[in-house]
């Protein structure tokens, strides 16, 4: 007899982006005539960027060619890239580091760093949440048994981010062994400053605890107090794993390329109380579990780090961080209370009153055929709020925000 692993049990129904996905083909599927816009899931409306494209083509003549062919490459990444990253995202900034991974996706890697992770580790999320942290979780067993009547789960801390706490997470009241923060925010597109982030750094220092820091939107970054990577604060790199993706970044959701930062400096324990790299332990995983991306994609990404390609790329989040202006000061002057859309291609708005979120998200779908992201999908203090995303294009951006004016 072949065992389950039972903690795929204790998930709650479908991905939250699936459950969306379902009821908007479904809906689509009765009302053919409907033009439905979706700024619901985060994807990318503007083509990959000509320097992007250029790179991409050289390297498939090169695949071409004996002279040229790649296999395998390293599961590390490329030097060449591994290089690029370093010398455009932390040395611009200050930062030395060059413990680069390279991956085909940050969600993947924020899925699998799990694995280096003991089962009893005590887990702290910010609530909302990005569904892929607290999910990840659940099936390798650190969650314990779902509690319906409060929408959480037994060994899982929360930490709210809502309007009560100005979206700033207080410290837990427990002592947590993993933290996940993500900032600029996925849901709710706000952010933290450098002296607030310090205070995360200095608890994680104090009780040897592992921040995972989701850095995955840092490129819409407009103010300046915002930092760019957890690494900017003082000690992060004895504390903090950091991902990064070009999903958003350089509109790379259908090529998969992202990296996570691993420093040599930051140490996990035995339960003797032993330390172990883990920089090392990630190597090992990533070798024993992954075969590297494609040399095509990773010299795709390369050239994002062009005098052309950042020029270019800079457009194409100027676009978006526009997208999220006009939703954010379409949706205030209509009389909705939103946050985001500064730092982030993320708005988060209070739900009409009398409404709850997923209500919400059918009166859109159903009257206006405009489509976004019920907040209680995203964790029991999402409920009361929506999220909308600037990715679209700015016409469907348009249209939509004046469709939500008018109902």
């Amino acid at each position: 007899m072949s065992y389950i692993n039972e903690n795929f049990l204790e998930l709650q129904e479908s991905y939250l982006f699936s459950t969306v996905a379902k009821k908007v083909n479904e809906y689509s599927a009765k009302n053919p005539d409907k033009k439905i816009i979706k700024l619901g899931i985060g994807d990318v409306t503007k083509p990959i960027v000509p320097e992007v494209i250029k790179a991409m083509h050289k390297a498939v003549d090169e695949m071409g060619t004996k002279e040229g062919f790649r296999g395998y490459g390293p599961e590390q990444g490329y030097e060449f890239l591994r290089k690029a990253i370093v010398e455009n995202d932390y040395k611009d900034l200050g930062i030395e580091i060059d413990e680069i991974f390279v991956s085909d996706g940050a969600k993947c890697d924020c899925g699998n760093i799990v694995d280096i992770f003991d089962e009893n580790n005590k887990v702290a999320i910010t609530d909302p949440v990005y569904p892929v942290y607290l999910d990840t979780n659940v099936m390798s067993g650190r969650s314990g048994k779902y509690k319906k009547e409060l929408d959480m789960y037994k060994n899982i801390v929360y930490i709210p981010v809502t309007t009560e706490n100005n979206f700033i997470p207080e410290l837990p009241k427990e002592k947590v062994d993993m933290i996940y923060l993500c900032f600029p925010n996925n849901p709710t597109g706000t952010t933290l400053t450098k002296q607030q982030l310090k205070i995360w750094v200095d608890y994680a220092i104090k009780n040897k605890s592992i921040i995972l820091f989701d850095s995955a939107y840092e490129a819409f970054i407009t103010e300046d107090n915002v930092p760019h990577s957890i690494y900017e604060i003082e000690g992060a790199k004895k504390v903090a794993i950091e991902f990064r993706s070009f999903s958003k970044t350089a509109g790379f959701t259908g090529i998969r390329c992202a990296y996570t930062v691993v420093p040599k400096e930051l140490k996990l324990y035995t339960r003797s109380g032993e330390e172990v790299s883990a920089n090392k332990l990630w190597n090992r995983r990533q070798c024993t579990k992954f075969n590297g991306v494609p040399y095509i994609t990773q010299k795709a990404a390369e050239a994002i780090y062009t005098e052309e390609g950042k020029k270019q790329i800079k457009e194409n989040i100027k676009y978006y961080l526009e997208n999220a202006k006009i939703i954010k000061q379409g949706l205030e002057k209509a009389g909705f209370t939103v946050y985001g859309g500064v730092n982030s291609p993320y708005i988060w708005l209070k739900v009409p009153d009398g409404l709850t979120s997923w209500q919400f998200f059918d009166k859109l779908l159903e009257e206006v055929n405009v489509v976004g992201t019920p907040g209680s999908g995203f964790g029991p203090h999402g409920e009361g709020y929506f999220r909308l995303t600037a990715f679209g294009t700015k016409e469907n951006t348009e249209e939509a925000v004046k469709r939500i004016i008018d109902l």
